[in-house]
């Protein structure tokens, strides 16, 4: 492994950069032979040539033999292709269940240069705390990884309790370190158009800052209110899922943020927006938003967005435009990266097809990082503190008797409200079903299996209990996970309630993480020690553990794509159509508590 050299900024680089360009200094690099894609002009141009120096292209031209002297290494292209490094717009970094570090790793061999990552998954567990060490383990990268202060902990005050809160000093403060891009997701959308004091303070003291707002309208109403909303401030959304939401948006002067994740497939529906309708390419972005281990080791990162777009009828260079480019101009940063131009970043890969997009060589500030899916630099750790490992409280031993449902008084059966997982999409649905009841407790019945959600933060000992359909989950089983976007308590789905209760005292034991029990057995676990949300080994081990959960799921019965993503997200009180908090049932087309049990009928 080769050890990152010291990166200089473009100020620092300045006159060698114009040396090297001129040929009065030799180049650290020059790449030629190769065909350059110049997604400025978007077009390829064969035969040019790059030279870099300090980390930055220096030259980029059709011959760059002045720019070489003693000690430039020269690399030949072989005749492939040279596109600049993929920028990811909008991630959860946790959703990876990896630390910052092992994110890196994993992704830099699929040709992923530059992410904006909001960690406020792991600000709901440690407040302003866990965000700082998020950021500075980003900071040490080989890569770009620019932090978002998270806007929205909680999510929707008085719907959910969090582990810590965040607000406008919290903001302000982060807007003053280096690696604070810009304000995540603004999810507290009735917050926005309602003018809440809290949430405009927020996105102020982002824009005195002169960095970017976030945005995140999960709503299909394009009313008053959704003017409202973009009149606060956000300045994209990756929340839509149809083609008029992508439209709807840019037409408001945002850029439409178009998702690929684990288990979010929203490009296809809305890149139509450019391929059919015709809309300026230049204010859509790629971006994956939540990929677990399994996906960037088995998958890829922004690779398999980017080949995904061009299937669905993109023009690859339109596609790459929207994961270089755009989301560097997006952000603020298109002097700085997104194309191969002078003074930017030396972020690139040779890749033999733009389409089939094989990563061959990837290159970051000008250093060979990967090359053929090997990664060839050091992505260095912190040292993370006992607090962070220690986030599971549970305030006492949890039996089969906490995940009891008491029927009305002489029911036969009970008529519920019923949370119902969508394949595919963030978004559930709000069902009800008559349930049988036995012994006074109403029981689950067919698809329609129990769910809970156990605080985990302050040790109250609390458990609240509802239904969810959708997992087509059978036999006596349980799922727990303390990954519970986005309050972070911990999730418990099953079909009998002893194998609820030991999936959930088993993470309290590890500090955190998920597992599948079956007849009382644990079938799979992958430990998450940091915050119960990531966890510091190698991704590829993680993966491992992530597969073994997925298998241990099917043998439950479950047939959905990367269910374990519908689970983890049931608890987010800010996405249509009903959720699970620690307070309650959330109906979050109202944004208001709501009965377990169908109104009329207790």
């Amino acid at each position: 492994m080769e050890k990152q050299d010291k990166f200089t900024t473009w100020q620092e680089s300045a006159a060698r950069l114009v040396a090297v360009a001129a040929g009065r200094d030799p180049a650290d690099l020059v790449l030629r032979n190769l065909k350059l894609v110049n997604v400025q002009s978007r077009e390829v141009l064969d035969g040019w040539q790059v030279a870099v120096a300090d980390g930055r292209f220096a030259y980029v031209g059709p011959n760059a033999t002045h720019c070489i002297g003693e000690g430039t290494e020269v690399v030949d292209g072989a005749g492939r292709y040279l596109i600049p490094g993929l920028c990811d717009g909008h991630m959860h970094i946790e959703s990876g269940m990896l630390t910052p570090a092992e994110f890196a790793r994993a992704v830099i061999p699929h040709g992923t240069t530059t992410m904006f990552t909001d960690p406020h998954e792991i600000a709901n567990v440690m407040g302003l705390e866990g965000v700082r060490l998020m950021h500075d383990e980003a900071l040490l990268q080989p890569v770009n990884i620019y932090t978002q202060m998270p806007s929205c902990a909680p999510s929707a005050p008085g719907l959910e309790t969090t582990g810590y809160e965040i607000g406008p000093d919290d903001v302000a403060e982060a807007m003053t370190w280096p690696g604070i891009i810009g304000l995540g997701e603004m999810m507290n959308f009735p917050g926005v158009i309602n003018a809440d004091p809290q949430m405009l303070a927020e996105i102020a003291a982002t824009q005195a800052a002169g960095k970017t707002v976030g945005g995140h309208y999960a709503s299909p109403d394009r009313g008053p209110a959704f003017h409202a909303y973009a009149a606060g401030g956000p300045a994209d959304d990756h929340e839509g899922t149809r083609e008029s939401d992508a439209i709807d948006r840019v037409r408001q002067g945002m850029r439409s943020m178009l998702r690929l994740g684990s288990a979010w497939y929203d490009v296809e529906s809305q890149i139509t927006a450019v391929t059919e309708k015709g809309l300026d390419p230049r204010n859509f972005i790629l971006c994956t938003d939540d990929c677990h281990s399994g996906t960037l080791v088995h998958d890829g990162h922004m690779n398999r967005v980017l080949r995904h777009a061009i299937d669905c009828g993109c023009d690859p260079l339109v596609a790459l435009q929207m994961c270089t480019v755009n989301t560097a101009t997006h952000f603020g940063l298109e002097r700085e990266l997104g194309s191969i131009a002078p003074g930017r970043r030396a972020d690139m890969i040779l890749t033999s097809d733009l389409k089939a997009l094989p990563i061959e060589v990837v290159f970051a500030r000008g250093q060979r990082v990967a090359e053929n899916g090997d990664i060839l630099v050091e992505c260095p750790h912190l040292d993370w503190p006992a607090k962070a490992r220690n986030t599971v409280h549970l305030g006492k031993d949890l039996t089969a008797q906490d995940y009891e449902i008491k029927a009305p008084e002489g029911a036969n059966s009970a008529h519920v409200n019923v949370i119902g997982v969508v394949e595919n999409q963030a978004p559930t649905e709000a069902l009800t079903a008559e349930l049988p009841v036995v012994d006074g407790l109403v029981e689950g019945d067919g698809d329609v299996c129990q769910i809970a959600l156990v605080e985990r933060h302050r040790a109250t000992g609390g458990v609240t209990n509802a239904f969810v359909s959708g997992f087509g989950y059978t036999g006596k089983m349980a799922m727990a996970s303390t990954v519970a976007h986005d309050s972070h308590h911990m999730i418990v789905v099953g079909t009998d309630r002893d194998n609820m209760a030991k999936a959930a005292m088993r993470l309290a034991e590890v500090g955190g993480g998920v597992t599948v029990f079956k007849d009382g057995a644990e079938l799979a676990l992958v430990e998450l020690p940091i915050a119960g949300l990531m966890s510091d080994a190698p991704a590829a081990l993680v993966a491992d553990k992530a597969q073994q959960m997925g298998e241990a799921m099917k043998a439950c019965g479950c047939t959905l794509n990367n269910a374990y993503m519908q689970h983890s997200l049931l608890a987010l009180v800010v996405i249509p159509s009903l959720r699970i908090s620690d307070l309650g049932l959330v109906d979050v087309t109202t944004f208001e508590l709501t009965s377990l049990f169908v109104e009329g009928d207790q």
